[in-house]
């Protein structure tokens, strides 16, 4: 099953893309998560592993992932290692007036149960999607909220210099 869904930020990719790389803010940011928790020596980056899970309905699914794809500050993709077959996906896209277009994929899978694995994906695409929109909606607030804040504390840096 593949979900995915989409979002307009007025911030540049480069911010944009250090939030949805920072496993410190992820629990902030994502909806559905239970657990997201670096397993690797490097927090970030090509080869980067994570434990997580995510609450869809009454359970907790996930596992290990880890990063496949790298490509600062467009795209990050990551395959399941061990746990629910799952691949994902960061797509970021500069936009004119420092906007960014954010991207968002989730494919899963329920491996070898036939038709009740169907079924079982069927049912937990809604709360799936749900999860995922509303995670690019916190995106927006946080990473917006984040540049005005760093605006803000510029402006105040130089009134006080001059």
């Amino acid at each position: 099953m593949r979900v995915q869904a989409q979002i307009e930020v007025s911030a540049p990719p480069e911010l944009v893309w250090e939030m949805v790389t920072d496993p410190a803010r992820y629990l902030h940011f994502m909806a559905g998560l239970t657990r997201w928790e670096v397993m690797s020596k490097s927090p970030r980056g090509l080869g980067a592993r994570y434990r997580m899970l995510m609450q869809v309905r009454s359970a907790e699914v996930g596992g290990l992932i880890e990063v496949v794809e790298w490509d600062p500050p467009c795209d990050l993709a990551w395959t399941s290692v061990t746990g629910l077959d799952q691949r994902g996906r960061w797509r970021l896209r500069a936009r004119p007036y420092n906007r960014t277009h954010v991207e968002f994929r989730l494919s899963y899978g329920v491996a070898g149960a036939g038709i009740l694995g169907w079924v079982a994906e069927r049912v937990a695409a809604p709360t799936v999607r749900g999860h995922l929109r509303r995670s690019l909606t916190q995106l927006k607030r946080l990473v917006e909220h984040e540049q005005l804040r760093a605006l803000a504390a510029e402006r105040r840096t130089k009134s006080r210099v001059a």
